[in-house]
């Protein structure tokens, strides 16, 4: 709103109205302004979450091998982080451009489907929680319309690279003159940096680039569940999937700015996505409102985000990532999300296999993975088990926590460099 507001007060010189005309000072108002909100609503709403009890019991000290004690924390934390992204987006942001649009309606739809969850596992004192059935169905949900909304809209546009030769040898990297519609996206190692979806459906002849985005919705609609999952899984330690998914955002955040840049696009050998700079505006959004946020939910915890906030984030990733076209960089991005994903499903079909057998076995001690370095050898079921008994000793969870943003800042520092190791 005041993009366009300033925008018109430009046109009768006003001495400094020019200026939200450039990204980066609408990048840096978005993060200084999120983090603001974030740190000063957040303080009166956990104030009035505290005075109306909406609470959630964690664990107690006399299951933690540290005595923390979480009971009676402030839950549903997460409208912090959405109140914190959505009112910058609506200030500064070009609410025209498809790409600002497609991540508003990520983090409100996630959103509402978080509120909903914590909503009844809080109000109507259900453990469970949102059926399982019905959160998947919101991420498919979420999945298609962001997959189809890119395949329809004719402002979802790339250029695409061309290598030209200089002198007979010297080869560049130009940009095409013309946008085009594209499955392409970015292929980490590869010389060939571009992977069309349509290559892998080309024994369909003519019909290849209609199956290829087919393709591309499936895709989609996976990477938004599973990195929401993820995200949700991650959520277990205080300050643990906040400051991960802060580092994770401003890792796309820099690939968003390159890509919007076709200098920079054409060094690099990436895509040039046009009218994607806008992204930038929205990701300085996220990272503000996930550091207020970490203000207080850093331990000892103050709030809980709740799903409210986990399923959110972890959306927003996987569509940003989809739409500047990295969404094969996750699997290195979002390294440790992948792996509480995964620690989770290996528990439970490993354990599913030995009930089978008569048996009671795990692989970990405790899944999520990042429960598995709290969990103490005298808490395990004697009547089980298990593969991966060590460390015997046992970590803090705020170490453990620092820990996994040490991983992830190596591996977003790997996801970068996949830009030139090909």
């Amino acid at each position: 709103m005041l993009y366009y507001l300033f925008q018109w007060l430009d046109k009768y010189d006003l001495p400094g109205a020019g200026m939200f005309g450039y990204i980066s000072f609408r990048s840096l108002m978005a993060i200084i302004l999120a983090l603001l909100i974030s740190s000063i609503f957040g303080n009166k709403f956990i104030n009035l979450l505290k005075k109306k009890q909406i609470t959630e019991v964690q664990r107690d000290a006399s299951i933690d091998p540290f005595g923390v004690n979480k009971v009676g924390v402030p839950s549903m934390g997460g409208v912090i982080i959405i109140v914190a992204i959505m009112i910058p987006c609506l200030l500064l942001g070009k609410l025209h451009n498809i790409y600002m649009i497609l991540m508003l309606i990520t983090t409100m739809w996630l959103g509402s489907l978080g509120f909903a969850d914590d909503y009844i596992k809080i109000f109507k004192k259900d453990k469970e929680g949102l059926h399982g059935k019905f959160k998947i169905i919101g991420q498919v949900g979420l999945g298609l319309i962001v997959g189809l909304t890119l395949y329809l809209s004719p402002h979802v546009v790339i250029k695409e690279n061309i290598e030209i030769q200089k002198n007979g040898e010297q080869i560049e990297v130009v940009h095409a003159t013309k946008n085009m519609k594209s499955t392409q996206t970015t292929i980490p190692f590869f010389k060939s940096n571009n992977l069309d979806y349509a290559d892998l459906v080309s024994f369909m002849g003519e019909h290849a680039q209609a199956a290829g985005w087919i393709l591309f919705v499936i895709i989609t609609i996976f990477v938004v569940t599973a990195v929401s999952n993820g995200a949700n899984l991650n959520d277990g330690m205080d300050g643990m999937a906040a400051g991960n998914s802060a580092i994770i955002g401003l890792t796309l955040g820099i690939l968003a700015y390159v890509s919007s840049h076709i200098e920079y696009a054409s060094y690099l050998n990436i895509m040039y996505i046009p009218g994607s700079e806008e992204l930038v505006i929205y990701i300085c959004a996220f990272i503000g409102a996930l550091i207020g946020f970490l203000w207080y939910n850093a331990f000892p915890a103050q709030v809980f985000m709740g799903d409210t906030g986990s399923l959110t984030i972890g959306g927003i990733i996987a569509v940003f990532a989809i739409i500047i076209h990295k969404e094969l960089l996750i699997p290195i991005l979002c390294g440790v999300f992948l792996v509480e994903n995964l620690s989770v499903i290996l528990q439970v079909n490993f354990f599913k296999i030995g009930k089978r057998k008569g048996i009671r076995q795990r692989i970990f001690k405790r899944t999520p993975i990042h429960d598995h370095f709290r969990t103490t050898l005298s808490q395990l079921d004697p009547n089980c088990t298990y593969m991966f008994t060590k460390p015997s000793n046992v970590y803090h969870e705020s170490k453990i926590t620092v820990r996994f943003w040490i991983v992830t800042i190596v591996l977003a520092a790997i996801t970068i460099i996949t830009l030139k190791i090909r």
